[in-house]
């Protein structure tokens, strides 16, 4: 065995353990750069191709929603998933590699000029199905692999990528659209697009199965655990934040999957037009999520929570005011705003001060809730569209309806939990779709919370609670 300067003989293992966890970070970088390539060009588009195969305003919004219950329920089978195959990179890996073979339909769709309903939404489930089924133990194999030391810094760092990246699909999906549209071959851009799409995926799962695995973690890190669940709802106001959440979530979707069929319908915006207002909103809510950070600091999650539901409730009847651009695009800031400040919010609340051990269980169940709530208020919105009528009066209505069901939710916000974080820098997030309604799906990167690398130092809790 060869030594060091200083005559160590564990230097080339320290050596190679450096080199191996550089390699790794390198290659979780890449990976969340392509992830989110496929999520700008290829989920951020399946309502409009909905529209495009002239399958419908409802069909086009419930693509975009309803299929995440899928998700929502599957992520379930991680943990005995994670035991058959006895790793969670061959879990994640292999969810990755299926969600990019899910693009493939949609791009044959595409050639073929036709699709039916069922099998755009059973393809939009298996996208969804895989890529919540895989979240749990991807957040559980991400902690074992970035040092703690370098943690949050690190995850920002990729969540600066990732964002970066996002934004580019997003703008050259829009583009080609946008580009076969206007020569007369509309589906041809999809087929572009979902290739481009199903081929960053692809990447990601390569990237993913170059990352190691340093340490079998126990199926228990990964087992959803109903005690669990339990004894966090009962705790801190826990479960009045949850009901909260869910029934401001449906309400919200009561509209929010109709905006897309709204803009390219009776608003009678292009590709252009729709790639801008929608990537408004995650622009602003990009940039406002430092400053939002530290406001929550200072005064801490329920005066933010409080505030940032106030500015949701009124955000469709802004819609009702004109179909100017300009008003559009100020309005699509102010919800990008107030969307990061609600989400940092109520995360913050719901998701500091959980043990390690029960995170994936309390990340599961609030997947799915939220996934449910979110099937809940996008039928409820299709119902009422169909009933009457599916015109501009129509979406008027849902969009009414909308923002009366937000506002009589608002008295559940008494009685919140009041964390205080201790660091200004906010929880990085995974954005997994892009929505016009609100910029934005977004989860925790739950391995970031055990970071030693931010403002609250080595040990110390990242929140407190008042």
């Amino acid at each position: 065995m060869t030594a060091d300067a200083h005559g160590s003989p564990h230097a080339p293992s320290t050596d190679a353990r450096a080199q191996r966890t550089r390699a790794d970070l390198r290659a979780m970088l890449l990976d969340g750069f392509s992830f989110s390539v496929m999520v700008g060009i290829g989920e951020s588009y399946l309502a409009p191709f909905a529209l495009a195969l002239g399958l419908g305003d409802v069909t086009a919004a419930l693509v975009a929603t309803a299929p995440m219950l899928a998700g929502g329920v599957l992520q379930l089978v991680t943990p005995a998933a994670v035991g058959w195959l006895g790793s969670h990179r061959r879990w994640v890996v292999l969810c990755a590699s299926l969600q990019a073979a899910s693009f493939v339909p949609l791009a044959a769709a595409a050639l073929a000029g036709s699709m039916s309903p069922w099998l755009l939404f059973a393809t939009a489930s298996l996208y969804w199905g895989l890529g919540l089924a895989a979240s749990p133990a991807w957040n559980t194999w991400a902690g074992t692999i970035v040092p703690a030391s370098v943690r949050v810094r690190f995850f920002a760092r990729r969540s600066r990528w990732a964002q970066a990246a996002l934004l580019l699909g997003l703008v050259a999906g829009g583009a080609v659209l946008q580009l076969a549209s206007e020569k007369g071959v509309p589906l041809a851009g999809y087929v572009a697009a979902f290739g481009v799409a199903f081929a960053a995926r692809a990447i990601s799962a390569f990237y993913l199965s170059r990352q190691s695995e340093p340490a079998p973690v126990p199926i228990g890190e990964t087992r959803v655990s109903p005690a669990a669940i339990r004894e966090h709802l009962r705790t801190g106001g826990h479960g009045r934040l949850l009901a909260y959440l869910l029934v401001f979530q449906a309400s919200v979707y009561v509209a929010a999957p109709f905006f897309t069929p709204y803009m390219l319908g009776p608003l009678g915006y292009d590709y252009v037009g729709f790639t801008a207002l929608t990537g408004a909103a995650f622009l602003a809510r990009v940039a406002a999520l430092p400053l939002l950070g530290r406001v929550t600091k200072r005064v801490g999650t329920r005066r933010v929570l409080w505030h940032a539901s106030m500015w949701i409730v009124p955000l469709p009847l802004a819609w009702l005011v004109t179909d100017d651009f300009v008003w559009l695009f100020a309005v699509q800031l102010w919800s990008g705003v107030a969307w990061a400040a609600f989400e940092l919010a109520s995360l913050l609340s719901f998701f500091e001060h959980i043990p390690q051990r029960t995170r994936t269980s309390i990340l599961s169940a609030y997947n799915l809730a939220n996934a449910v709530a979110i099937a809940v208020g996008s039928v409820i919105g299709g119902v009422l569209l169909d009933a009457v009528g599916r015109g501009a009066a129509a979406y008027a209505a849902v969009l009414v309806a909308s923002a009366i069901a937000r506002f009589v939710a608002l008295p559940l916000l008494r009685g919140m939990p009041d964390v205080v974080p201790a660091s200004a820098t906010p929880i990085p997030l995974r954005t997994i779709g892009l929505r016009p309604s609100a910029g934005a799906l977004q989860r925790p990167v739950l391995a970031a919370l055990d970071g030693e690398d931010d403002e609250s130092g080595p040990g110390e809790p990242r929140a407190a609670v008042r």
